[in-house]
């Protein structure tokens, strides 16, 4: 009995964990097997868009505070209004129409019109010829006047031409005389010709010829009078010169 019962202790058993897990192996295969193929095919397909819409219900409105009713003014007497005036509006009358007015026929004159008409033209003919009248006499006097003055200067010229002649034929030239300087006296005479005074006004510069004048001029009195009394003048400017012809 000892010798068989070593060999009944080695004998060999059949393991029922085993099979166990071989098929719980088998099995996480599969899943792991099926959890690929579906990441897979969930990544090829679009990601679909969700929409979510976000509401929060508005919050309560506060409550009102309810004051208590203010006491009602005391309402004071008002004064009527005073009345408007009424103002009448008045009465506008409708005008007729104007009747066309008729041609003024014009209006004769009076007699006594144009006997005035007449004598103020008579009047104004008048006046206008003694303007005329008076423009041509003023005319002819200035004429006149303009005549007597180139007359008066003309004798006066002449007057003086033959008084200068006179003294010049008295004058002896200085021999040492040179040149035709000119010298200029003042002559004061009377009405009958009498010298009164002669007085150098501007020398010659040579004083011989100037003293030859001088006394040709006091020995030439009286001097010759004028044809024309009314040129006759008191004081005369009288000027010499050598060559002046005599």
């Amino acid at each position: 009995m000892s010798a068989l019962a070593p060999a009944a202790v080695f004998e060999e058993r059949s393991d029922p964990g085993r099979v166990s897990s071989f098929v719980l192996a088998l099995a996480v295969h599969a899943l792991l097997l099926a959890v690929l193929f579906v990441g897979v095919r969930w990544q090829s397909r679009p990601p679909e868009t969700v929409t979510v819409e976000l509401w929060q219900p508005a919050p309560p409105p506060p409550a009102e505070r309810v004051e208590p009713p203010k006491p009602a003014p005391r309402a004071e007497p008002v004064a009527p209004p005073k009345p408007e005036p009424r103002i009448e509006k008045p009465d506008i009358a409708i005008k007729a129409p104007p009747k066309p007015r008729a041609k003024p026929e014009p209006a004769k004159p009076k007699p006594r019109d144009e006997e005035a008409q007449k004598r103020l033209r008579e009047e104004l003919a008048r006046e206008q010829t003694a303007l005329a009248v008076e423009r041509e006499r003023t005319q002819i006097r200035e004429q006149l006047a303009r005549d007597a003055g180139a007359a008066s200067a003309k004798a006066l010229a002449g007057w003086v031409d033959k008084v200068r002649a006179k003294i010049r034929g008295n004058i002896v030239l200085p021999p040492d005389i040179k040149g035709n300087p000119e010298a200029i006296f003042d002559v004061v005479q009377l009405p009958t010709g009498e010298v009164l005074s002669a007085k150098l006004r501007k020398s010659s510069g040579h004083r011989g010829y100037d003293e030859a004048v001088e006394r040709a001029i006091l020995k030439s009195s009286p001097l010759p009078r004028p044809d024309r009394p009314e040129v006759f003048q008191r004081s005369l400017e009288l000027k010499f010169r050598p060559l002046d012809p005599i």
